[in-house]
C-alpha cells in the first residue's frame, strides 16, 4: 500500500488567510477523495507567529492594530478587511472583524501541540480559528483556551496544566525554527511530502490537483525488490 501523502501546514491562529487556506485545503482534499484511486493524505499543523510581540490584551480593534503594525491608513485597512471578508465568505466562512480580539497566539499554538499529542489537533485548529475569526472569542488567555480545549474534546485540567507549565513551548519554537530553515516568511505555507512548497491560500482546485499529482507520482514509483526468505 502506498504511504500517505504528508502535508505540513505552517499557519497562525490570527492569520485570516490561514483559515481560508485551511478550508480550501479541506475542500480540495474532499474532492480528491471521491477518485477511484483516492489519495491518502495526512495533514499536520505547525506553529508560526505573525506578530510575536503582540500583547495578550491589545487595547484597540483590528483596524487600529493593523494600521499601527503596517503603517497603513485606517481607510486602506478597512478596504483590505472587507476584501478578506469577501474571500472568506466564498470559502464558507463568516468573518467578524468587528468582534475580533487581537492577542498573542503563542499559548494557542502550545494548545495545538497539546491537542496533537492527544490526537485532536485538527479539531483544535478548527475550534481556535472559528472562535477567533467568527465568534469574537479571546484566544490568548489560558482560562479562555481551556474552554475551547473542552469544546474540541480535550481534558480541561490536563490542558490547563500544559499551558500553565508551557510544556509545549519548545515544540512551538521547533516549528518556528523549521519554518526559518525552509525560508518561510509568510503563511499559510504548505509543504507537500517534504519536497513541494505551496504558498498562500490557494483555491480548493489547486489542492485537489496537487494531491492527485503527488499520488500519481507515488503510484508510478517502482516497488522495492522483495527480500528473499532466509
Amino acid at each position: 500500500m502506498t504511504d500517505a501523502i504528508k502535508i505540513d501546514v505552517w499557519s497562525d491562529i490570527a492569520c485570516p488567510w490561514c483559515y481560508i487556506g485551511k478550508r480550501n485545503l479541506e475542500s480540495g482534499l474532499a474532492a480528491a477523495s471521491a477518485d477511484a484511486d483516492a489519495p491518502v493524505v495526512e495533514v499536520t499543523y505547525h506553529s508560526y507567529e505573525l506578530s510575536p510581540d503582540t500583547p495578550v490584551d491589545f487595547d484597540g480593534d483590528e483596524i487600529e492594530f493593523l494600521s499601527g503594525h503596517k503603517g497603513m491608513p485606517r481607510e486602506q485597512v478597512q478596504q483590505m478587511l472587507e476584501r478578506v471578508t469577501g474571500v472568506a465568505a466564498e470559502a464558507g466562512l463568516q468573518y467578524r472583524f468587528d468582534l475580533l480580539k487581537h492577542t498573542s497566539t503563542v499559548k494557542a499554538h502550545e494548545l495545538l501541540h497539546f491537542a496533537k499529542a492527544h490526537g485532536r489537533q485538527h479539531e483544535m485548529a478548527e475550534r481556535l480559528m472559528a472562535a477567533y475569526f467568527t465568534e469574537g472569542r479571546h484566544v490568548g488567555r489560558i482560562d479562555d483556551l481551556v474552554q475551547l480545549a473542552a469544546d474540541a474534546g480535550l481534558d480541561v485540567e490536563a490542558a490547563r496544566a500544559a499551558l500553565e507549565s508551557a510544556h509545549y513551548l519548545p515544540d512551538v519554537r521547533a516549528d518556528q525554527a523549521q519554518a526559518q530553515a525552509y525560508g518561510i516568511t509568510g503563511v499559510p505555507f504548505f509543504v507537500i511530502d517534504g519536497k513541494y512548497g505551496v504558498s498562500g491560500a490557494q483555491p480548493a482546485e489547486a489542492f485537489t490537483q496537487i494531491a492527485r499529482q503527488v499520488w500519481a507520482e507515488r503510484s508510478a514509483e517502482p516497488e522495492p525488490d522483495a527480500v528473499p526468505a532466509a
